[in-house]
């Protein structure tokens, strides 16, 4: 994994934080209730997704995952709900809550890095540059 680490989550429907084992890698964000859980609580594909720090009152340290083109709109993602069965996730921006600025920054690092490693957009961006040096 890029990154691994214990950040408080706030929840899309019901407003409350929840301290979640987070684990970033393949360009997707998980989150595991345990860090000894086989199956992720939820799973966030960061592709079209962006990171920025934000002020909330009610906890430091925070980063919000959200989509620039799609305000308003339910990011795609996944999760496992209380019986165990996988749904669509209910978020319109993911807000986490970090220990320190240092870590928040951190993951904020990590989280870019990632999602302009998106291999689709690297073979466009690819094809576009062949064609362009043939000219």
């Amino acid at each position: 994994p890029d990154r691994e680490g214990w950040l408080l989550k706030l929840g899309g429907r019901v407003k409350t934080w929840k301290r979640r084992w987070f684990i970033l890698t393949d360009n997707c964000l998980y989150y595991f209730e345990f860090t000894t859980d086989k199956e992720p609580r939820g799973i966030i594909p960061l592709e079209n997704l962006s990171v920025q720090k934000v002020d909330d009152p009610k906890k430091p340290f925070c980063l919000e995952l959200y989509n620039p083109s799609c305000r308003g709109q339910k990011i795609k993602a996944c999760k496992t709900d209380g019986e165990g069965k996988v749904v669509e996730g209910k978020h319109e921006s993911y807000r986490i809550s970090a220990s320190s600025a240092e870590e928040r920054d951190q993951w904020i690092e990590a989280i870019r890095a990632s999602i302009t490693r998106v291999p689709f957009y690297d073979l466009v961006s690819a094809r576009k540059k062949k064609i362009a040096s043939k000219h």
